[in-house]
C-alpha cells in the first residue's frame, strides 16, 4: 500500500477519475425512461410540482393548443412588477419594504401598516451582541455567501425557540433575517476586506433612519456616503430581485427543506447555497465580468461587427471562460423579454450618465441587441432568447461602487422576503414531504468477498 501521507493528492486524482466513471449515466437511458432532467418538460417548461400565490412569471400564451412567446410579465400576490415599481417611484418612495410587507401577507399595506412594518425592521435590524466579533470576523471568507450562510445557521444559536413551526414563530424569524441579511453581507465584507485583501477595517452600525438599499449603501462605504439616485436605484434592484415564483431554483429548495420540517435556519441557508450557483444569482458576477472583457477585446465599442465576432467566440468556446454561455442572455422561462430587463435598464442608462459611462451603456444596449442574432446563427435554430435581469445587474451594481464580491449577497438581501413568503406558505399549505423519485439504472451485482475482489465482480 501506498504512503498516503505522501500521495495524497495523487490518490485522490485517482480516486476521483474513478468516480467520475462510475457516475456517468447513458443519456440515452434519460430518454428512455422519460426522465425530465432538469425538472423540466420536453418543451422547456417546468415540471407542475406545486401550487403558489407569491409570485408568477408569463412568457407565453396558449392558442390552440399553440404555446406563443409573449413579452414577459411577472406578478407578485398577483400584481405586475411594472405596476408596483411606478407605483412607488411616480410619488419618488422607496419601495423594497413595501414589496416585503405584499410578499408576506398578499396585500399592499395601508400607509400606518407600512410605517409599522418599516419599524419593525428597524427593530430587527441590529445583530445578536457580539455576534460579529464571534461569528464573522473571527472566521472571514474570502466568498460572502457562504460567510452569509454560515451567519444565518449561526443565528440558530441565538434564538430562544428556534425549531417551532407554529407561523408566529416562523415570520419572526422571517423578519429579523430580513432586517439582518445587509448587516451580516456588510460586515461579512468588511472582514474579507481585512483579514484576505488586507485593507483597513472599519464597520458601521445600521442607522435607524436609514431603509434598507440606504443602509447597503451606507455599510459597505468607508465615508458612508451616497446620493438619493444611487439609493433609488439599488431600491429598484431589490424590488426586482425580491421574487420570481416558486420554480427557480432557491425558492424550490425553500419549498423543499421547509417540507421536511426543518427549522428557518437551516431552510433559508440551504437556498443561499442554491443562490450561489453562477446558473442562478451568480449569473450577475459572470455577465459582469464577460461584458468587461468583451469592452476589452472589442477596439471599437459601436462596431458591430466586432462585438458579433467576440459573441461568435463566446458561443464556440473560444472565448471568455470556455463555457460557450453568453451570461445575461436567455432565460428558462422569458423568451421575447424580461420584464425586469426593461425596467433595470430605463434607470441604469440615467445611473451612467450621472457616473461618465454613457458608452459603456450603449455597449451594453448594442451587445443586448445583437446576441440573439449571433446565437440563433451560431446554434443554427430560430430559438426566442432575450437579455435578463442579470445583463445589467452587475453594471448597475459597478457604477453603485459595489464590488463584484456583493453582487450575489445583495440579491439574497432582495429574495430573502420571497424566501420568507414561500417558507411560511409551505408550512400553511403544503402537507406532505417533498419526495421524487429517481430510477436506478445500475446493474445489480453479488457481493464479492475481499480476497476474491481481484477477479472481475459476477453480474447478475
Amino acid at each position: 500500500m501506498r504512503d498516503v501521507s505522501q500521495d495524497k493528492t495523487k490518490i485522490i486524482e485517482e480516486m476521483a477519475a474513478k468516480a467520475s466513471v462510475q457516475s456517468k449515466i447513458e443519456p440515452a437511458l434519460y430518454e428512455r425512461f422519460n426522465v425530465k432532467r432538469g425538472l423540466r418538460n420536453s418543451d422547456g417548461t417546468g415540471v407542475l410540482v406545486g401550487l403558489t400565490e407569491v409570485g408568477e412569471v408569463m412568457s407565453y400564451i396558449v392558442d390552440d393548443a399553440e404555446r406563443i412567446p409573449v413579452e414577459g410579465r411577472l406578478f407578485y400576490q398577483g400584481i405586475e412588477i411594472s405596476d408596483i415599481v411606478s407605483g412607488f417611484y411616480q410619488h419618488k418612495r422607496f419601495g423594497f419594504e413595501e414589496t416585503a410587507y405584499l410578499l408576506l401577507f398578499g396585500e399592499l399595506p395601508t400607509a400606518d401598516q407600512l410605517s409599522e412594518f418599516e419599524a419593525l425592521l428597524v427593530a430587527c435590524r441590529d445583530l445578536p451582541d457580539n455576534f460579529t466579533e464571534d461569528m464573522i470576523l473571527k472566521a472571514p471568507s474570502p466568498d460572502i455567501m457562504n460567510k452569509l450562510a454560515r451567519s444565518v445557521l449561526a443565528l440558530y444559536s441565538y434564538d430562544a425557540d428556534p425549531d417551532s413551526l407554529e407561523v408566529t414563530n416562523v415570520l419572526r424569524q422571517c423578519v429579523e433575517l430580513i432586517a439582518r441579511f445587509p448587516v451580516m453581507i456588510a460586515h461579512a465584507y468588511m472582514a474579507r476586506r481585512h483579514y484576505v485583501e488586507k485593507e483597513s477595517l472599519f464597520l458601521h452600525s445600521p442607522k435607524p433612519e436609514y431603509n434598507t438599499a440606504q443602509n447597503i449603501l451606507y455599510l459597505i462605504r468607508p465615508d458612508g456616503q451616497f446620493s438619493d439616485l444611487e439609493a433609488r436605484i439599488l431600491d429598484l434592484a431589490l424590488v426586482l430581485h425580491a421574487e420570481h415564483g416558486g420554480g427557480n431554483n432557491s425558492s424550490f429548495v425553500t419549498h423543499c427543506v421547509s417540507s421536511s420540517g426543518s427549522d428557518t435556519y437551516s431552510v433559508i441557508a440551504a437556498a443561499i447555497g442554491s443562490l450561489k450557483g453562477p446558473q442562478h444569482g451568480g449569473a450577475s458576477n459572470k455577465a459582469y465580468a464577460m461584458m468587461q472583457e468583451l469592452a476589452a477585446s472589442v477596439k471599437n465599442w459601436r462596431n458591430e461587427m466586432e462585438i458579433c465576432d467576440y459573441l461568435t467566440k463566446i458561443l464556440s468556446k473560444q472565448a471568455y471562460d470556455r463555457s460557450g454561455l453568453i451570461y445575461g442572455i436567455g432565460h428558462a422561462v422569458y423568451t421575447v423579454s424580461d420584464p425586469r430587463t426593461k425596467l433595470l435598464r430605463d434607470y441604469a442608462r440615467s445611473l451612467a450618465y450621472e457616473a461618465g459611462r454613457e458608452e459603456e451603456y450603449e455597449l451594453y444596449t448594442l451587445t443586448e441587441r445583437l446576441a440573439p442574432e449571433v446565437f440563433n446563427r451560431v446554434k443554427k435554430n430560430d430559438k426566442i432568447v432575450c437579455a435578463n435581469v442579470d445583463f445589467y445587474a452587475g453594471f448597475i451594481y459597478s457604477m453603485l461602487g459595489i464590488p463584484p464580491e456583493l453582487f450575489t449577497p445583495i440579491f439574497a438581501c432582495a429574495r430573502i422576503a420571497g424566501w420568507s413568503a414561500h417558507r411560511i406558505e409551505e408550512l400553511v399549505s403544503g402537507g406532505r414531504i417533498m419526495r421524487p423519485a429517481y430510477k436506478s439504472v445500475r446493474k445489480r451485482r453479488r457481493y464479492v468477498q475481499i480476497e476474491n475482489r481481484e477477479d472481475k465482480e459476477d453480474e447478475e
